[in-house]
């Protein structure tokens, strides 16, 4: 965990309707490392989008599905997606402005 470089934490956005819906309250959902904790994802927002300032994160791990492939068992990946809202005076992320 301590080689995660705050670039790295958040891997990409989720865009769906309801996650689109959320930003009208500033909370922005993204999809994070699994070893990633809050204050960790708290960090890596606030550096790679310079101008906002992190109020609360709410995260949920989903374990992997098993799966069956023939008679083969295995696991999809085990993902985490965290919830960032930011303060009133924050400035809104520009990576959601065109959608």
């Amino acid at each position: 965990m301590a080689d995660i470089k705050y670039y790295d934490v958040i891997l990409k956005p989720v865009i769906t309707e309801k996650s689109m819906n959320a930003m009208a309250d500033k909370k922005y959902t993204f999809m994070v490392h699994v070893d990633a904790n809050k204050s960790m994802i708290k960090e890596a927002v606030e550096k790679m989008f310079p101008g906002t300032k992190v109020l609360s994160v709410n995260t949920m791990n989903s374990i992997g599905k098993v799966k069956r492939r023939g008679t083969t068992l295995g696991r999809t990946a085990a993902t985490k997606k965290a919830i960032v809202k930011l303060t009133e005076d924050s400035k809104e992320i520009e990576l959601f402005q065109g959608l």
